[in-house]
């Protein structure tokens, strides 16, 4: 799971869970900055959550949730672990939250880097430092 800033397209806050309960997702809610809206899919679990002062809608279709979808298919993509195959999934959570961190922590970087040099293309890998 991930909660995605629209404007920065940085991933706030994520979890690696099994299913969508209302803990997980209030969790991720109160670690995560406070905006003034929150958008998602139409699961009734977030309709059920406090949002710290923000405001709450369902998403009519993908024009409030692009993001974060563009962001799990940029989470799909360079994980292998996350693709949707069955013959590449992480059998350890542990290790699946460690790779998850490393690429999120690099992939923030790369956003906030395009932000002020739009004219220039990076790559994640630009941001991953070597090992020797």
């Amino acid at each position: 799971m991930t909660l995605v800033d629209r404007d920065r397209r940085c991933i706030l806050s994520w979890k690696v869970v099994w299913e969508r309960s209302q803990e997980v997702i209030q969790t991720m809610v109160d670690e995560a900055p406070k905006a003034q809206w929150y958008f998602s899919d139409g699961l009734d679990v977030y309709a059920s959550l406090w949002y710290h002062l923000g405001r709450y809608a369902v998403s009519e279709g993908k024009t409030d949730t692009f993001a974060v979808e563009a962001d799990n298919a940029e989470l799909r993509h360079y994980l292998a672990r996350l693709a949707r195959s069955s013959r590449c999934f992480s059998r350890c959570p542990f290790a699946l939250a460690c790779a998850i961190r490393l690429l999120v922590y690099h992939y923030n970087h790369r956003q906030l880097k395009k932000r002020l040099y739009p004219k220039y293309t990076f790559h994640i890998i630009d941001f991953v430092h070597p090992l020797i």
